[in-house]
């Protein structure tokens, strides 16, 4: 028996106008989708009945998205789009030039979720708390390269190989990283910086761009 929250009790049944007997498809980021069927029904509560799993967990690749937060409706569109491309762990980093309001996991961990709920994933990635770029670099974990957009590339080569393995993709913020970031991240061994073209792209269309490269010669869209 799964018990609904206030704000979900009240959408489905003060919202959509479901009542006893709707048939729901339930999921929790582990355990697959599944059939839930509405026991109860009421303006602030509810109960659902779980019953047959229709579908299993389908994980995305080991796929970070490491980005400089914006303006919030533009970050919304970034997480909301991770989402839908498969990522399995977003990272707000904050740059030199970050230039956004206030950002908080928790709220961008509800946006997953909608999202999720929007696109039929039934995985949901982990959101981190916003991190200092330099911090995030220093503690890299072994084994996971990354790719950095920058458009200080712009119209040259990619760069990338489509090698195996876990791989994390930044995008920076409106005005690019700085010099001094892009020095920093030109002595790591496991960044590459590629290019996204002949223009320079908004963060929220390079990320999406980004994230399909990745998923084209990388990922599970091969």
């Amino acid at each position: 028996m799964v018990p609904l929250s206030d704000a979900q009790a009240h959408y489905l049944f003060g919202v959509m106008r479901l009542g006893v007997g709707a048939v729901l498809s339930l999921f929790n980021g582990h355990d697959g989708e599944w059939d839930g069927a509405v026991v109860q029904a009421g303006k602030r509560a509810g109960l659902l009945c779980v019953q047959g799993q229709t579908a299993p967990l389908i994980a995305p690749p080991d796929l970070w998205l490491l980005f400089a937060p914006v303006k919030k409706a533009r970050t919304d569109v970034i997480v909301e789009k991770a989402v839908e491309l498969g990522v399995a762990r977003i990272v707000p980093v904050l740059t030199d030039y970050t230039n956004a309001e206030r950002l908080r996991a928790d709220k961008m961990q509800a946006h997953v979720i909608e999202a999720a709920e929007q696109c039929g994933a039934t995985h949901l990635p982990e959101v981190a708390a916003p991190q200092k770029l330099a911090l995030v670099l220093a503690d890299w974990p072994a084994g996971r390269d990354l790719w950095f957009c920058d458009e200080a590339r712009r119209g040259s080569p990619a760069g990338a190989q489509a090698l195996p393995g876990p791989g994390a993709v930044l995008v920076g913020p409106e005005g690019g990283f700085s010099p001094a970031e892009r020095a920093h991240l030109a002595t790591k061994p496991f960044a590459t910086g590629i290019s996204l073209g002949p223009r320079i792209l908004r963060a929220e269309t390079a990320a999406i761009a980004a994230l399909t490269l990745w998923q084209v010669t990388r990922g599970d869209w091969r």
